[in-house]
């Protein structure tokens, strides 16, 4: 455990200065009252269920994915997609053409373009030819400058998962903020990292409800930290990030489990005879391991493959200028139709 973790080290000076901006409904918190006549923050009062500024602190979606995670309310922070949640911790942690941080290429390529759209360094440390992190190379890498750490974990696009020993000698060692991008983790035999949020005080894990949920369209994505880092991106954030039918639909979806885990089986289920049939295909010439949704395999010839694909109809991603992603496809398991009809189409290509 590191105890010498110190959060208002790593904070810009003008975010810890910052005095929040403060929306009626955050003055005004019993919002749902019907007793009340509400005139203070410039609504059109004409009821069409959708005329009231939101929860701004969507309260009923945390309250439930405390009881669904076992973590408590104050640990939680939810943005506009997964994306919006990584730019927060760009802004609250990184000051603009000074600070850097560590990617681990192959992987999600938003972390650069957010680095980059908030001017900051990005040092990359690809990962080993195993897809694990190389540890020592990425704590050498590391410099005074250096506030953040992504790791995607199952990784995208590689699929697997990273070792736990790493990851904990990284949450240990690493002199900054650890951000697991868990958004495939629902896939995963491992366990999830926000277990361990009372062990490291610079970790962050974020999750969506764009994968396991099926709720890609409504852009939720969650972070889970200390309450001081949690205290931190809240002081930040619009004060409605996340819209009104946004919440209403992960309530409704959060409300059942089962079908999201029956969903969650399926496709792992799917994914098994995906594999198997992939394994028939003679221009596959590898299939890696996987623990999301997708797998990700080396052709003979990524491009010719995939334009092959496109001309019968299925889209899939080629991740071929990817590092270590040499003429590599990833394909998303679809239901078990789309799959058969996959299959078909390679066979016959």
């Amino acid at each position: 455990m590191k105890t010498t973790f110190n959060i208002n080290n790593l904070v810009r000076p003008n975010i810890a200065a910052l005095k929040p901006y403060s929306s009626a409904r955050d003055e005004f918190k019993d919002a749902t009252s019907n007793q009340m006549i509400f005139l203070d923050a410039n609504e059109n009062p004409f009821e069409n269920g959708v005329n009231r500024y939101p929860d701004p602190q969507q309260k009923d979606v945390k309250s439930m994915l405390s009881n669904i995670k076992n973590i408590p309310t104050e640990n939680i922070l939810l943005g506009n997609g997964s994306d919006e949640v990584l730019d927060l911790i760009f802004r609250a942690f990184c000051e603009p053409n000074q600070d850097n941080v560590i990617t681990l290429p192959p992987t999600y390529g938003m972390y650069d373009v957010l680095a980059n759209t908030n001017a900051i360094d990005v040092l990359t440390v690809e990962l080993g030819a195993d897809f694990q992190p190389k540890v020592d190379d990425i704590l050498n890498t590391q410099n005074n400058n250096t506030k953040l750490l992504f790791l995607c974990s199952p990784n995208n696009p590689t699929a697997n998962s990273f070792e736990a020993s790493k990851i904990e000698k990284l949450l240990t060692d690493f002199k900054g903020i650890v951000v697991i991008d868990e958004a495939y983790i629902d896939f995963s035999e491992d366990e999830s990292w926000i277990s361990r949020l009372s062990d490291f005080p610079n970790l962050i894990v974020t999750q969506t409800l764009s994968k396991a949920y099926g709720m890609a369209g409504i852009r939720l994505g969650i972070c889970y930290a200390s309450t001081e880092i949690i205290s931190i991106l809240n002081k930040i954030k619009p004060p409605y990030n996340v819209n009104q039918l946004t919440q209403q639909k992960a309530i409704q979806r959060l409300e059942n489990q089962q079908d999201v885990q029956n969903e969650i089986q399926n496709i792992i289920s799917e994914r098994s005879l995906l594999i198997k049939a992939l394994k028939s295909i003679t221009w596959i010439d590898t299939i890696y391991s996987t623990q999301a949704n997708f797998v990700l395999v080396k052709v003979d010839n990524a491009t010719n493959r995939y334009n092959q694909l496109v001309e019968k109809g299925i889209v899939v991603r080629n991740r071929t200028n990817q590092p270590l992603c040499e003429n590599c496809l990833r394909f998303t398991v679809g239901t078990s139709d789309e799959n058969e009809k996959l299959i078909a189409v390679l066979n016959n290509i």
